[in-house]
């Protein structure tokens, strides 16, 4: 698949099963996480993949942010479920760098580009994946049971695997309520 054909008929899919990537296939969307945008070579994020036990520490994470938020038990046990989506997460999240020309915000969405690069990389390899984020990315103790410091951002939770089914595609998107062209 060439590119543009990648990304004009991409589209998340929920339903991912094994297997995942191999070793060589995760290499490569890890790499393709690594081509972004990244004004100044900060390098302003950190990628984490949940696998095998890794998604029931996931779980671990969310089940304890909704318990010390007191969340009713519903609650509970639906996030308990959300890493076993798929077989494989990868969180990423950012790790600010100070930087006088460089903005916490830009670093901010160079983090969102890694997720998206490899979100098309995995389509890429005939992977299905789904970029989520939800309350839970944005809930402290969350980021405290996953390493990662209050003043940064999760970025993003990857869900990827092979899809369990075939989506219907979704019809086309129009851009032209979207988009001011100028011309002088």
């Amino acid at each position: 698949m060439n590119a543009i054909e990648l990304l004009l008929n991409r589209q998340s899919d929920p339903s991912l099963t094994m297997p995942t990537p191999n070793n060589d296939e995760l290499h490569t969307i890890l790499t393709a996480g690594m081509r972004i945008p990244d004004h100044g070579a900060l390098k302003p994020f950190t990628i984490s993949v949940y696998t095998d036990e890794g998604l029931s520490k996931l779980s671990h994470a969310f089940v304890k942010a909704m318990t010390l938020k007191k969340a009713e038990q519903a609650k509970i046990d639906k996030v308990a479920k959300m890493p076993f989506r798929a077989p494989m997460v990868v969180v990423v999240s950012t790790d600010y760098q100070p930087h006088e020309k460089v903005p916490e915000k830009e670093q901010l969405i160079t983090a969102g580009c890694v997720v998206h690069a490899m979100q098309m990389a995995a389509f890429s390899l005939g992977y299905g994946a789904m970029w989520r984020t939800g309350d839970l990315a944005f809930n402290n103790d969350v980021k405290s049971s996953l390493n990662i410091t209050l003043h940064n951002d999760i970025a993003g939770f990857l869900y990827i695997g092979t899809k369990a089914k075939d989506m219907p595609v979704k019809p086309e998107r129009y851009f032209e309520d979207r988009v001011r062209i100028i011309n002088g």
